[in-house]
């Protein structure tokens, strides 16, 4: 029989498995996966909202497809309808503003599709992934570009900084609704 391994305790084998990942001839020492274990530059998360006229337009799908063709991880997503105090929250800067009331009533209209993504830099490629505001200055090829029509119904909305993010991912998701999990593509996606 071959000889036993020695004992260690899940971070030690989660540090064997990343010293091994990529090493010819070599596996991976035995026990559950090593799920959060990525470098923290590689968690970095940000929050998009899919907004109710994205919702209505069945443009969900078109959304996910891209984030997940940049290579970042879906760590959250919930299809719910926000309600004023959780939109008071969210545009707390924008209360003051003429406009918030028909932001309010746009963004009630229906239901909404709230997602954390992570990867690297995820912030600011997401937000040049869904471009400008106003869908007439939107390049093309870009979230608004493709599908926003005026700048009221703008599709998405895309923390607009690190610091921003973690406030929004906390005023739409618990912090257990957020899983970790250890993406098999990470290798391929950003190197060893």
């Amino acid at each position: 029989p071959a000889p036993a391994a020695p004992a260690m305790g899940s971070r030690g084998r989660c540090l064997a498995r990343s010293l091994l990942r990529g090493q010819p001839g070599l596996s991976r020492p035995p026990g559950p996966r090593c799920y959060g274990s990525a470098p923290p530059e590689l968690q970095e998360k940000t929050l998009v909202l899919v907004k109710p006229d994205a919702v209505q337009r069945r443009l969900v799908g078109n959304v996910i497809q891209r984030f997940e063709r940049r290579g970042f991880k879906l760590v959250a997503m919930k299809l719910l309808q926000a309600d004023q105090g959780l939109l008071d929250k969210h545009y707390q800067q924008l209360r003051q503003k003429p406009f918030y009331p028909a932001l309010l009533a746009y963004m009630t209209s229906g239901p909404l599709v709230a997602m954390v993504w992570e990867g690297y830099n995820v912030v600011r490629s997401t937000r040049a992934m869904v471009g400008d505001t106003n869908s007439a200055t939107a390049a093309a090829g870009t979230i608004r570009g493709d599908f926003s029509m005026h700048v009221s119904r703008n599709v998405v909305h895309a923390s607009d900084s690190v610091e921003t993010a973690q406030r929004e991912i906390g005023f739409w998701f618990q912090r257990d609704e957020l899983v970790a999990w250890e993406s098999g593509d990470r290798d391929y996606t950003y190197g060893p």
